[in-house]
């Protein structure tokens, strides 16, 4: 039996830990496509064929894990100009990812198990692991990431090694490290069809025999990130039309290597991304629903009818979004930390992320290990949109309504300790502890009423601006700006939502080799969250707190008069500490049996653990007030998800391991699916447990090296069947027992190619081409007859020349070439009349066409 290092990568001390850097480059020998590994155990085997991974906290190699394990390698990953998470796809059968929304930002969901992008407050379902430290924010979903050695994506349930959100599994990122030599890379791309351009470069090597550096940096600038529909209301800064929506990315890293001993190693990374984009709503359009009519915009109770802009298409890609108002985009509260930027109307969003890690190892013993890992995020992200996602006023002047400002300040600290054993007999072992203290600060105004284009805040003074979108000079548009305190504004209210979380976990693990060819493996690990969430009003328009009607008959109330209005929380209102608590003990048993060198059989019982906690999505009116009316905050809180249940599978090699098949079925039962859904005519968030959903299937991954010297081919097939398994009755009424979950397709796969054809000693010709299939798949989990989204293929292709030894390559890339538009997720459209139907769908990107340089030496 083979036995493989559980310290981190290090490049100046042993000949494995160098082999362990090479790991990565068997993706080489793989089709433009996540594949299994060629090569395992022996000596004569060649290391750059063998594909590691670290889904137990140790590095092993992905035939002898066992773990249902897609690894994509960082050439894959440069090949077809993969740089968002979204990209990875196409890659990763059954694997959901959607960009976009104002509150988590985004959502990644595997087998049909995912968490909202609505409620900044869900933890995802599927960790997102980025160099051993666990992300809680799905904001970085938005943000790019580049420099990357291998991306891998766990299924199922990893709570035991991977802890708290981790319940239907972890997408892992592993960015590149130091080299022994000195290396300098970069590469430059112009892309067609979203008119946008990429630099980036590194430099890598040794300081010194026992200090390495490497320095890398990327910025991507997309003009057409969003095309907007032809006569869609909205403007540039300068006053001129705008026809597109844009976007820049800044990434960069520093990575230092330290081996100060043959005992110790430490490894420290620095992170700092900025993005900038037109606003937070990016591929989101508008599906007419059953009628195929465009509903109009119904504010105040039919007051004010504003017409839609929507054209009822919603596979051309392009998108309907409009600038706010004039009337409100001019209103933010003077304290609101975009009002000055957002003065003229115009969306935009803006992410600044600093993310740093350190790890280290420390032999304490020829056979006993000690390894740290500490995490520190500090997350910044504002953005200012209409979300009534389509309105147009008259001369087509822009009516966007629905305001929303939210700022996101995450702060989050992790510290990991493992002792881990690698003794030569049959008995090994693993304990360790993990802590997490995350804060969260959610604070926005918002325009879910719109009672500013009904009346001004008639408690709060009157000022005027010029007003950017007249054609009349010296035009103005009132403000309606704060009392001198500072607090207030003329947006319907100013809301705070603040979650403190604080997590400790123990976990242990034994592993037993029973025989030469049979490995038992099990552990535990213990789960304690507890979550203190506070909500504060200090705003609420004058009209919305007060009414002037009587309150029990509605009759008018003599002028003048107000009372208190019973739909709404008071301004000032604070709800105190809301306390959420749980623990949960989460083990996991695996058995392999290793057949013959080529073939391991494998089966496991696992289980999933994701904590519940409070909403912070409720809107001063409806379920919030009525629980401050209550004094019972209840309502508010979401219970845990737990996941249960196994898979069986086989890891294979034939032919002189020239062929490479992996097969796996699961059956994982997950209770209390924690859910968020929107009533679009109430506007109100319904955030609750799903009680039962049942996910089972089959995974498989293949590979063949073919005779053809340099081609290869890959895929994988993934078979879902996911359906609500209890009763389950949703906003709608409707009980969805035994409808299948969302964004569940019950086929999807891929197949790809990779050939390097030697064209003379110093030129190389490469194609790569992949083809993703995706069956069709319910859109949300509201009712029985849900949007369902068609079965599409989307094909990506590339052509490369080049140096064989990769000093300089020029290539042309196409992503999605078919241009399929398809949809992630969808909800009711905001501000429907009672009759309306509509329904806002998030989407992919379109087609991509790159032409690249890239060079190293």
């Amino acid at each position: 039996m083979t036995t493989h290092s559980q310290r981190h990568k290090t490049i100046f001390t042993s000949k494995s830990a160098r082999g362990l850097l090479m790991g990565s480059a068997a993706s080489l020998a793989l089709a433009g496509a996540a594949a299994p590994a060629h090569a395992q155990d022996g000596a004569e085997d060649d290391d750059s064929n063998v594909i590691t991974v670290i889904a137990r906290k140790q590095t092993e190699t992905l035939q002898e894990v066992p773990v249902t394990v897609t690894a994509i390698g960082g050439d894959t990953l440069e090949n077809f100009q993969v740089n968002e998470i979204a990209d990875v796809v196409s890659r990763v059968p059954a694997l959901n990812v959607q960009v976009g929304g104002s509150g988590s930002g985004g959502q990644i969901s595997l087998r049909g198990v995912g968490s909202s992008n609505i409620s900044a407050s869900f933890d995802s379902a599927v960790a997102f692991d980025f160099d051993g430290v666990q992300i809680s924010t799905m904001r970085l979903v938005q943000a790019g990431f580049f420099d990357v050695e291998q991306i891998d994506v766990l299924k199922g349930p990893q709570s035991l090694f991977f802890g708290k959100s981790a319940s239907a599994g972890v997408f892992s990122v592993r960015s590149a490290n130091p080299t022994p030599d000195w290396e300098i890379g970069g590469k430059a791309a112009y892309e067609f069809e979203e008119k946008g351009y990429t630099v980036s470069g590194y430099i890598s090597g040794p300081l010194s025999d026992t200090l390495g550096v490497r320095v890398a940096a990327q910025f991507n600038d997309i003009e057409d990130y969003v095309d907007l529909a032809p006569g869609t209301p909205a403007f540039n800064p300068d006053g001129s039309v705008r026809d597109s929506r844009g976007l820049t990315n800044f990434v960069s890293r520093v990575t230092f290597q330290w081996d100060p001993f043959d005992n110790f190693n430490a490894n420290l990374k620095l992170n700092y991304i900025k993005n900038e984009n037109d606003g937070a709503i990016a591929h989101s359009d508008i599906n007419c629903g059953a009628n195929g009519v465009a509903d109009p915009i119904v504010l105040l109770g039919g007051g004010i009818v504003v017409p839609s802009n929507a054209d009822c298409n919603d596979t051309d890609g392009l998108y309907h979004h409009v600038d706010f108002a004039p009337a409100l985009g001019a209103q933010l509260p003077v304290e609101s930390s975009v009002a000055d930027r957002f003065r003229n109307g115009i969306p935009f969003g803006e992410t600044d992320i600093f993310f740093g890690r350190l790890s280290w190892d420390l032999d304490v013993s020829d056979s006993l290990t000690l390894s740290s890992v500490t995490g520190y995020l500090n997350l910044d992200a504002i953005d200012l949109d209409s979300y009534g996602y389509v309105g147009v006023g008259p001369g087509n002047t822009p009516f966007g309504v629905g305001g929303s400002d939210p700022r996101n300040r995450t702060e989050q600290f992790t510290q990991e300790l493992r002792l881990a054993s690698d003794y030569d007999g049959m008995f090994n072992f693993m304990i360790g502890a993990f802590y997490e203290s995350r804060e969260i600060d959610f604070d926005t105004s918002q325009q879910a009423v719109n009672i500013s284009l009904a009346s001004a805040d008639p408690t709060l003074p009157i000022f005027t601006i010029p007003d950017p979108t007249s054609p009349v000079s010296g035009t103005n548009v009132p403000v309606f700006q704060g009392l001198a305190q500072g607090s207030g504004g003329s947006f319907d209210w100013h809301k705070q939502h603040s979650t403190k979380t604080e997590a400790l976990s123990f976990f242990g693990s034994v592993t037993l080799d029973l025989t030469d060819q049979l490995q038992l493996s099990g552990g535990i690990r213990w789960t304690d969250e507890q979550k203190v969430n506070t909500i504060s009003v200090p705003y609420l328009h004058n009209l919305l707190e007060f009414t002037s009607n009587d309150p029990v008959t509605g009759d008018p109330l003599p002028a003048g008069v107000f009372v208190d209005s019973p739909g709404f929380v008071t301004e000032g209102f604070f709800s105190g500490p809301i306390k959420f608590s749980d623990s949960n003990f989460s083990p996991e048993v695996s058995l392999r049996y290793q057949a013959t060198p080529d073939v391991n059989i494998y089966a496991a019982f696992k289980t999933g653990f994701k904590s519940g906690g409070i909403d912070n999505s409720a809107l001063p009116s409806n379920s919030l007030q009525a629980a401050a009316a209550a004094g019972n905050f209840d309502s508010l809180i979401y219970e845990s998800e737990t996941g249960l249940g196994g898979e069986i599978g086989v890891k294979s090699q034939f032919a002189d391991r020239t062929i490479t098949a992996n097969l796996s079925a699961f059956y994982y039962v997950f209770d209390d699916l924690q859910v968020q859904n929107f009533d679009a005519i109430n506007i109100q968030f319904q955030t609750f447990n799903a009680s039962q959903l049942t996910s089972k299937g089959l995974d498989l991954e293949w590979a063949w090296r073919t005779p053809v010297e340099g081609l290869s081919f890959s895929g994988a097939l993934a078979y879902t069947d996911a359906k609500f398994s209890d009763t389950f009755i949703t906003t709608s009424g409707e009980d969805l027992d035994g409808r299948r979950a969302a964004r569940a397709p019950e086929f999807a796969g891929n197949i790809a190619f990779d050939w390097s054809v030697p064209m003379s000693d110093a030129i190389e010709l490469g194609l790569n081409g992949n083809l993703q299939y995706s069956g069709s798949y319910f859109t949300n989990e509201d009712s029985l007859t849900d949007l369902k989204q068609d079965s599409y293929v989307s094909i990506d292709g590339a052509i490369s020349v080049g140096d064989p030894d990769g000093k300089w390559k020029l290539s042309l890339i196409g992503v999605n070439l078919t241009d399929e538009i398809w949809i992630n997720t969808s909800g009711g459209r905001p501000f429907l009349p009672a009759d309306g139907d509509d329904l806002v769908v998030t989407q992919n990107r379109g087609r991509q066409v790159f032409v690249e340089a890239s060079f190293k030496f």
